[in-house]
């Protein structure tokens, strides 16, 4: 690679949020969408943060809203659910949450951000396997309750009781079909369908329970849009299935999503206008027989993945036995799936791999990006952990660098901090920044992430 295309990439990755939606609708960008407004992260945002930090994360505003954009624009008859497991962080929360979306909770500690953010039972839906009894006992007044297992309708039914009331719960199946059309396999998500079909005689006319919804959810990272209707089409069969046997209509389905965003560049954007066609369609034909089910497809990394990037430094670089090793500040245990990337790569050359998500996307995920104007050298990135597995990058090319120098990650606004192991030897953790749409910076850092954010000045 020479240096005018690694500048000219670097350059281009400003503004990949506003490409996207170009991209979406196979046009080229407009005047107005080329110009550089303030509101997207640019070089000297970067390198003004980076005088001060060693290491950060940046999500931007713009690009998360433009996201909700597309999906808004693309399957109008969806309601949104975010799942918050992709990034917590409360500014990024209130950003998605201020546009009326609401909660895919995996925990309790989600559902409480989402109720203390304003949000009713019926915008936070609380699916996670291995709930405790307390946890449904401090949920239920908060979110709809999604049951995974039937242990675990049953410790709903014997809590109800307890309170003398009929709880409106949601289940979430393990459908006989895959994202792929295959038979069903065994999960640790959901009831078996078989199964499903099996117990609901009987919770139907349990007097302490009432099935209003059902959620589906197999796998993520999807960029065949194809795929993605076959998949939509069986879940809204299995609702349609439910009012034939039960004789009347869930008042929720949740198709979980699966929508991704290309991480490399190999990958082909999701071809969402054709998608959100056929679903429109689809729709059409099931609200004939179901026209107050609401369905809704949740969303993580399609609404932040692309919104964040990674800040870190050079502190010292050295040359062992003819490799020249540059060490950065907060690899591993900053944003740990580069690492996990080329940890993976060292072990599989030569092998076809998929991705598991949210660990492994793809190795190729997360390249290394420097304004440096300087001759190319061959060099291996790795961090300044106290372990050899702290790498993200070998024998790589880019400009020479020297100590102080900057490297920013892209696709880091979705399992980045939130999956990194920051306590490992204590090290200073990074900190985490938000562009407004007014390019305002705030400090949301961690341990800050519920109380006041300071403006960064």
């Amino acid at each position: 690679m020479e240096v005018d295309e690694v500048l000219m990439i670097s350059d281009r990755t400003h503004y990949l949020g506003m490409y996207l939606s170009c991209v979406a609708e196979k046009r080229k960008p407009n005047d107005s969408e080329k110009r550089r407004g303030g509101k997207y992260m640019d070089k000297q945002i970067v390198l003004e943060l980076a005088e001060r930090y060693d290491s950060l994360y940046l999500y931007e505003e713009a690009v998360i809203l433009e996201q909700i954009q597309l999906l808004r624009r693309y399957f109008p008859q969806v309601a949104l659910l975010y799942s918050m497991k992709a990034n917590p962080n409360a500014a990024v929360v209130d950003c998605i949450l201020q546009q009326g979306i609401g909660v895919d909770a995996a925990s309790l500690e989600e559902v409480r951000l989402g109720a203390k953010r304003g949000l009713t039972r019926e915008e936070i839906y609380y699916s996670a396997p291995g709930k405790t009894k307390e946890e449904i006992v401090q949920a239920m007044s908060m979110a709809t309750l999604i049951a995974d297992s039937i242990s675990e309708v049953e410790r709903i039914q014997e809590i109800a009781a307890q309170c003398q009331e009929k709880v409106r719960i949601g289940i979430r199946l393990n459908p006989d079909f895959t994202m792929y059309g295959e038979d069903g396999q065994p999960s640790k998500f959901g009831i078996d369908e078989a199964r499903f079909w099996q117990e609901m005689p009987n919770w139907k006319k349990d007097a302490r329970i009432q099935i209003v919804g059902v959620h589906i959810h197999l796998e993520s990272q999807k960029l065949h849009a194809e795929i993605l209707a076959s998949y939509y089409r069986k879940v809204m069969d299995v609702a349609e299935q439910f009012r034939q046997i039960q004789g009347y209509s869930l008042q929720f389905l949740n198709m979980g999503s699966g929508i991704g965003i290309p991480y490399t560049s190999q990958d082909q954007p999701l071809d969402l206008k054709w998608l959100g066609q056929e679903l429109t369609n689809m729709l059409h034909i099931f609200a004939q027989q179901n026209p107050t089910t609401k369905v809704f497809i949740e969303s993580g990394r399609f609404l932040v993945g692309k919104a964040g990037w990674y800040v870190t430094k050079v502190l010292d670089r050295k040359i062992s036995y003819g490799k020249t090793i540059l060490i950065l500040k907060n690899t591993f245990n900053g944003f740990l799936r580069p690492s996990l990337a080329c940890l993976i790569a060292k072990y599989t050359k030569g092998m076809q791999l998929g991705g598991s998500e949210p660990l492994f996307t793809a190795k190729d995920a997360f390249p290394c990006i420097t304004w440096k104007q300087a001759p190319l050298e061959r060099v291996t990135l790795m961090g300044n952990l106290c372990t050899s597995a702290d790498i993200i990058a070998e024998d790589i090319m880019l400009p020479r660098l020297e100590c102080g120098d900057v490297i920013v990650i892209p696709n880091a606004g979705s399992y980045g901090a939130v999956l990194s192991p920051m306590q490992f030897s204590l090290q200073q953790k990074p900190k985490e920044f938000f562009l407004t749409l007014e390019g305002e910076i705030l400090d949301v850092s961690g341990e800050r992430n519920d109380k006041q954010q300071e403006g960064y000045n």
